[in-house]
């Protein structure tokens, strides 16, 4: 098993108190956290992406090329990239200059996004989304891959002879992830191209991402791939720890409680995805994806949902607690300690087994292969002759 940090940057009134610290503050702690990821041996962080809602993700590109001068090690990804929204010509332009920045440490999780206003906010038709994903992404792969790209689709103007830049580091494009929460449309996407996929696991039962995750495999295999390659990330909602699980809940009950009110959207109430159903905090013990409890409560959770999911990169938010930074440091520092061990050693996986950049994909046009690409191949001949 692999682990990310994820944040998506909440910036609503503390439920408790009402305080609410400022937006730079809040920033800076971004890129804070980041870097004790990164010194607590964490193999990733991601930053989020919301347009509407109380929420600080609007330019993750921005957050993310902080975070590459300031860690060298670390995998940087998004959570999610909102390609829906996006115009895929400035998405190539400007997460390419992040991989170059963190010298190929970027991964891209793509999805529709989990706020339901973006659509509205950048002029576009909320029933058309899956399709606005579908050809962006497309469009995406093309740009990254090739030079010259001649392209016509539905939803932006045709595109002449377009090489963007920079290009990706070493030539190759970075890894992309299909964020899937709800719908059967991502997973599809994913196998289609043989692409890992990202489960939200977040605010359904445990069964609705499940059913995903096979649909994925499924196609995947059907698509020609080798399912050896069919690597599956998942979320998990909040980081909770304590040295005994009845004493997480006793400490943790209060925030949580408060959190799921103040965070409850009425006019999205009945659409899957956004209200949890777990409104105590024991429900989210035993029900949701939330990691509440001891070491061990944690440990036995996690290889649970593994057990059906067969995932190999968990995702944990930390930022979401309540808790100040240097307790949410603390928190990841158990986490590192206690936690990952034994679910790496129970949990094996080949995701990231090599260093960044040189697990790129290699499904590129023979004439846009790199000058280095193409001298190593020439290399490997001569050796195998």
């Amino acid at each position: 098993m692999r682990f990310q940090v994820l944040t998506i940057v909440g910036h609503a009134p503390h439920p408790l108190t009402g305080e609410l610290a400022p937006a730079a503050d809040r920033l800076a702690e971004v890129v804070d956290t980041g870097v004790a990821a990164e010194q607590l041996g964490f193999d990733g962080y991601a930053v989020g992406e919301r347009h509407a809602g109380p929420f600080l993700s609007s330019a993750p590109t921005v957050l993310l090329g902080a975070l590459a001068a300031r860690t060298s090690r670390i995998r940087l990804l998004t959570g999610v990239t909102v390609v829906a929204v996006l115009d895929p010509v400035r998405v190539a332009e400007d997460y390419a200059t992040v991989d170059q920045l963190s010298r190929g440490r970027l991964e891209l999780v793509i999805g529709k996004g989990a706020e339901a206003g973006h659509f509205d906010l950048f002029g576009l038709d909320e029933s058309l989304q899956w399709e606005y994903q579908a050809e962006k992404y497309e469009l995406l792969r093309r740009l990254w891959r090739e030079e010259n790209v001649s392209w016509t689709g539905r939803f932006r103007p045709p595109l002449k002879d377009v090489t963007t830049v920079p290009r990706p580091y070493g030539g190759r494009p970075p890894r992309v992830w299909h964020g899937s929460a709800t719908s059967l449309a991502s997973p599809e996407l994913a196998a289609r191209h043989g692409d890992p996929l990202f489960s939200a696991n977040a605010v359904q039962p445990r069964e609705a991402y499940a059913r995903l995750i096979a649909h994925y495999r499924e196609r995947f295999e059907a698509y020609g791939h080798d399912l050896r390659t069919a690597y599956v990330g998942a979320g998990s909602g909040g980081l909770f720890i304590a040295d005994t699980t009845r004493q997480a809940v006793a400490l943790f009950r209060d925030f949580y409680e408060a959190r799921v009110r103040q965070s409850h959207r009425p006019h999205l109430e009945g659409r899957p995805g956004y209200n949890t159903p777990f409104r105590t905090v024991e429900e989210a013990v035993e029900h949701g994806p939330h990691l509440i409890g001891s070491p061990q409560q944690i440990i036995d959770k996690i290889l649970g949902y593994h057990q059906v999911y067969r995932h190999d990169l968990q995702s944990i938010t930390v930022d979401s607690s309540g808790l100040g930074l240097p307790q949410q440091i603390e928190q990841l520092q158990r986490f590192a300690e206690e936690i990952a061990p034994a679910v790496r050693a129970a949990a094996p996986t080949t995701l990231w087994q090599e260093a960044p950049g040189d697990d790129r994909a290699t499904d590129l046009p023979t004439a846009h292969r790199t000058a280095d690409d193409r001298t190593a191949e020439r290399a490997g001949d001569r050796t195998a002759g």
